[in-house]
């Protein structure tokens, strides 16, 4: 037989474990909301595709310090992947200087120790995970943001 001890402490556990699961419950079942006010289970209304890609022409000011340079031109139909990477036939060190395009950052030929490569870095390889294209895009809340003063 149960020492009555025991017994309370049990029921008391029961009892914690039960209210527990009650909280976790209706906490779920309120709408999660995101920064526009949003329920986030529901469709975005910002569609891709929504938004025009600025002409091509010259690079948007950086807003901070180590900032990727956005891409000023169009890359619609460009081929990254693991066997091609377009952005290459004009901005690798062999092609720029004939083509006029930006040529790639000696950081992009480093691995993650700071050693040199003869290649581009497969951490660097994938472009569009750090440059993206020029948008007339606005901002989708409302911010008081200011870019860094003296950047370019």
């Amino acid at each position: 037989m149960m020492k009555p001890r025991k017994l309370s402490l049990g029921v008391l556990l029961a009892a914690t474990l039960a209210l527990g699961a009650h909280s976790v419950t209706s906490l779920a079942e309120e709408a999660v909301k995101g920064l526009r006010g949003a329920d986030v289970s529901e469709p975005d209304e910002f569609k891709s595709g929504s938004f025009r890609n600025m002409p091509d022409g010259q690079s948007i000011p950086r807003n901070y310090v180590q900032q990727p340079p956005m891409v000023p031109h169009k890359i619609d139909g460009y081929e990254i992947s693991l066997n091609f990477n377009r952005c290459m036939d004009c901005h690798s060190w062999s092609r720029y200087s004939e083509t006029g395009a930006t040529k790639v950052s000696l950081t992009h030929f480093k691995d993650r120790d700071g050693g040199e490569l003869a290649n581009i870095s497969p951490r660097r390889y994938f472009c569009v995970q750090c440059h993206v294209p020029q948008t007339d895009a606005k901002p989708l809340i409302e911010n008081t943001f200011e870019r860094a003063g003296g950047l370019r």
